[in-house]
């Protein structure tokens, strides 16, 4: 497969193997916020928005939704290092850019600004850049763009579309937050639920109880982050994750914790919703990021100020 047109790789930050780490790629507008540059590209054009680029390139970019993520990240490959200096079982961080090399610029001097740890800048002139990430070995793309979730969710990459939003940094450790049914678990019982109710999607439950659940979208990606966590002590880990489901605990919770038991996928807490809204719990967890299929759980995320990536 051909690279893409352009990637730069970062001599700063110590390149990580591809084959043991968990790749993050994150696309510019997930990282940064652009909107005002988008607005431009739209408004005015390809070649406005790269004068725009070059005469601001010494101008750092504030920081968009996945930005404090992108941190905590750092923050963890920092402890593991400490722990063990020969680790290559790090995360690895890379750029994924529409921008062409020169208004791409001023993205590199933005990361380099906070102090980034970005291993690789692909600025990909193709329309479908996704097809770029398998080459990687990515196993999470975030972007801004619903079309390339899509087509990386379509390639089997973990992937959520993040919306920009003013984000508090919450403080270490890393914590992440997921939904169940269609992020870590496959829809099996969302489907159940709307062709026959509820009543039909607990009798469903009851009768596959001792039947894991199948996989979601996040699997993949929460499985790797589990295996992570586990190189810690329960008190000692730079990572927590979280299970916050709509299920009830009573009816539909025992499978989903049968299940998780079955993957071996540690989670820190896990919290059975039966429908209620999830942004109160989520403000008081203050995670780095929260996965929901549902966009009205990410309306109640973003409402209290918690960066959230919809997985469609």
């Amino acid at each position: 497969m051909a690279e893409p047109e352009s990637t730069v790789i970062n001599t700063n930050v110590k390149q990580k193997d591809p084959s043991t780490a968990l790749v993050i790629a994150v696309t510019t507008r997930a990282i940064f916020n652009l909107e005002e540059e988008h607005k431009l590209y739209l408004e005015k054009g390809k070649d406005e928005y790269t004068r725009h680029q070059l005469a601001n390139q010494d101008k750092p970019l504030p920081p968009g939704t996945a930005f404090a993520f992108i941190q905590a990240v750092q923050y963890v490959n920092k402890k593991i290092l400490e722990s063990n200096p020969a680790e290559r079982d790090l995360f690895d961080i890379l750029v994924l850019s529409n921008n062409s090399p020169e208004s791409g610029a001023r993205i590199i001097n933005s990361a380099k600004h906070y102090g980034l740890e970005i291993s690789k800048f692909c600025f990909v002139s193709d329309e479908d850049s996704t097809q770029y990430l398998k080459s990687h070995g990515v196993k999470l793309f975030l972007s801004a763009d619903r079309t390339d979730v899509c087509n990386a969710l379509r390639r089997g990459v973990s992937a959520a579309l993040v919306f920009q939003q003013e984000v508090q940094a919450p403080s270490t450790p890393l914590r992440v937050v997921f939904d169940g049914d269609a992020v870590l678990f496959s829809d099996e019982t969302d489907q159940i639920f709307q062709e026959q109710g509820l009543e039909g999607a607990l009798q469903y439950e009851r009768a596959m109880e001792a039947i894991p659940i199948g996989e979601g979208p996040l699997k993949a990606f929460a499985m790797h982050l589990g295996k992570m966590r586990k190189k810690f002590g329960q008190e000692k880990s730079p990572i927590r994750t979280y299970l916050v489901t709509a299920r009830s605990g009573r009816d539909m919770g025992i499978r989903a914790i049968k299940t998780l038991r079955e993957w071996g996928l540690p989670i820190d807490e896990a919290f059975f919703m039966d429908g209620a809204p999830k942004g109160p719990i989520l403000a008081q967890i203050q995670p780095h990021i929260f996965f929901d299929d549902g966009l009205h759980n990410i309306q109640g995320a973003q409402n209290v100020g918690v960066p959230s990536a919809w997985v469609p």
